[in-house]
């Protein structure tokens, strides 16, 4: 399934991001014909973790967070890692580009940890979705109603709202993103 042409931006601070979690979406994306920006909280390098303990990769971003704006992407991804998760969710910037995201009708998506900052962004409440098990009391908390599956893609909000459980879940997470793409059309600017 080719998404040439399609603009994705993912999301992410420079400590704590679950490896696999930033790295597979990302390769995926641009396996597809996605062409795909990361962007971070500094102009440094994405000192990521494995299993948010062992030191994993480091990724260098391609801008900050403080440089993008929702204008010209599709889709945006927020990875997950709970350092990196609890440090993004307090960030207004990253709040203020999700809830762009999600105002424009764009693809929001999000696995493990990272649901954390829709919480934070406003736009959980009425939605289905999933995320880490421990995530699951906070994003019912924020009105959304959690299921225990690997992928959970609900429609029903104005925008297409992705989300998954945790790395193991990272092929249908890649893959329902894609497909959205697909199904969409581009709104990246000309």
């Amino acid at each position: 399934m080719s998404i040439n042409g399609r603009r994705v931006l993912v999301l992410t601070t420079n400590y704590g991001t679950e490896q696999d979690e930033l790295k597979k979406p990302v390769a995926a994306l641009r396996e597809a014909g996605a062409e795909v920006t990361v962007a971070a909280s500094k102009d440094e390098p994405v000192v990521t973790l494995v299993s948010d303990q062992h030191p994993g990769d480091k990724v260098r971003p391609d801008t900050t967070i403080g440089e993008v704006s929702a204008d010209g992407y599709d889709a945006v991804v927020v990875p997950g890692g709970t350092v990196n998760a609890d440090s993004l969710r307090t960030d207004q910037k990253a709040q203020q580009l999700v809830t762009a995201f999600a105002t424009d009708g764009k693809i929001v998506a999000a696995i493990c940890h990272g649901p954390w900052l829709l919480i934070d962004s406003g736009i959980v409440a009425d939605r289905e979705l999933t995320s880490y098990p421990s995530v699951s009391t906070d994003l019912v908390n924020a009105g959304g109603t959690w299921r225990d599956r690997e992928v959970v893609v609900d429609t029903s909000g104005g925008f297409p709202l992705i989300t998954s459980r945790k790395p193991d879940d990272l092929e249908p997470f890649s893959d329902a993103i894609i497909e959205a793409l697909a199904r969409t059309e581009s709104r990246a600017a000309a």
